[in-house]
């Protein structure tokens, strides 16, 4: 056996815990890992996938032929614990009121606090408030005291290794983002860190850049925020254009011909558990200081309901309109619903009860709301009104005579 070979549990097997677990488990590491679904389980352990991304059906079949990778619903012993499991907020009423919910890390922490013993490696990949990191240390002390370590003339500290290691891959590309990216490594000490990018090693090409818990939290949640703002700002062009006749599509090209230039693309609003959430985290740190922060996740947030009012002023001209919504996911070309507002704003139509709302989503085949999904051609016959939300590459060719009875809104310039 390899000396470097560990016995990793990986806590929560969704768009980063099983990637992360299966590209572990192919470098020869002996792979736990964990899900509170049983249905997860069973899929992943018949070499199956349960999600959408691309070539994880055969890396995961790989490694749980190989005997490296096995799916559990409780945890169990181990050299290292990953924990990616999700951090929501813990209500959506109004901004004030998004506050991070941390109860998923803290169960998370509590199923594995048995099972630890002294100088193992715990890793938080999921995107985090800063400070989670000290909080689970804390909860680990209160859990295991027989795991503090007390120091003459310093603070007390836990004979286990914590670190905070964010993921920060796009999905669709999540298998070599894993693999390829830098990665930043807070620990709690600088032994933490430093056991934790031995990890990382094993399978990342990617430069190790190590800092505190708190700065990798932050860092992250910078990430997403910056990008958050650059999204708003287009969305927002989208609207003022709207306003004053002008083609935005054209407007970006044009402005974006300058040499420091470049306005990304508008949408219909921002998805994903992560741009979509991971600001409201800096703004509950700091509310009086990240102003444009939570001006830009204003923007953003509203960007849905200016989608419905020019469904709505559209609908007017028909008795009972057929509206077509192309795409449900978060971005193109992938199955994840998470924040998705092309969802937000489906499920809000159907609610309206302004005319039938026929949903295409090419990535999934139902969804927990219960309304039907049908086949593009279908939609594309019998909508009224055509509404894009999502680019996805199978709405990008259909033949434009088929649109020409339609009246269509295209929010994400898929047919400009």
């Amino acid at each position: 056996m390899n000396k470097q070979r560990q016995k990793i549990v990986v806590v929560g097997l969704g768009y980063i815990g099983l990637p992360t677990a299966s590209i572990l488990a192919t470098r020869g590491h002996s792979v736990v890992g964990v899900d509170v679904k049983e249905s997860t389980v069973a899929t992943i352990n018949s070499g199956k996938i349960h999600i959408v991304e691309p070539d994880l059906d055969v890396l995961v079949r790989s490694a749980v032929n190989s005997g490296n990778l096995k799916a559990v619903l409780v945890p169990e012993e181990g050299d290292t614990f990953i924990l990616a499991v999700p951090t929501p907020f813990t209500q959506k009423s109004c901004a004030d009121d998004k506050i991070p919910d941390l109860s998923f890390i803290d169960s998370a922490t509590r199923s594995i606090a048995p099972h630890l013993r002294e100088g193992n490696l715990i890793i938080l990949e999921s995107t985090s408030p800063v400070g989670t990191t000290e909080h689970i240390a804390e909860l680990l002390a209160e859990l295991r005291p027989d795991l503090v370590q007390s120091r003459a003339g310093s603070r007390s500290q836990l004979s286990v290794h914590l670190a905070h290691c964010p993921e920060r891959v796009l999905p669709g590309h999540i298998l070599r983002e894993l693999v390829d990216n830098d990665r930043i490594i807070g620990g709690l000490n600088r032994a933490s860190a430093e056991k934790a990018r031995d990890l990382y090693k094993s399978f990342c090409n990617g430069g190790m850049h190590l800092t505190d818990a708190r700065t990798a939290e932050l860092a992250k949640l910078v990430e997403n925020s910056s990008r958050d703002v650059n999204i708003a700002f287009a969305n927002e062009l989208s609207m003022i254009c709207d306003r004053l006749g002008i083609n935005v599509w054209e407007l970006i090209e044009l402005a974006n011909r300058h040499p420091r230039v470049n306005i990304l693309q508008p949408g219909p609003g921002v998805g994903g558990h992560c741009i979509a959430v991971d600001p409201w985290f800096i703004v509950a740190a700091a509310p009086k200081e990240a102003r444009l922060i939570r001006a830009a996740r204003e923007v953003n947030d509203s960007k849905p309901h200016w989608v419905l009012e020019r469904v709505r002023s559209k609908a007017e001209r028909f008795k009972n309109p057929v509206i077509g919504c192309l795409g449900l996911a978060f971005k193109a070309n992938i199955d994840d619903l998470r924040e998705s507002p092309a969802l937000e704003i489906t499920r809000e139509l159907i609610r309206s009860g302004i005319g039938r709302v026929m949903a295409c989503e090419p990535n999934v085949e139902e969804v927990r709301d219960d309304f039907p999904i049908y086949d593009l051609s279908q939609v594309l016959r019998d909508a009224d009104i055509l509404l894009v939300l999502v680019d996805h590459e199978e709405f990008k060719g259909i033949d434009r005579e088929l649109l020409k009875e339609k009246v269509v809104i295209d929010t994400r310039g898929v047919w400009r």
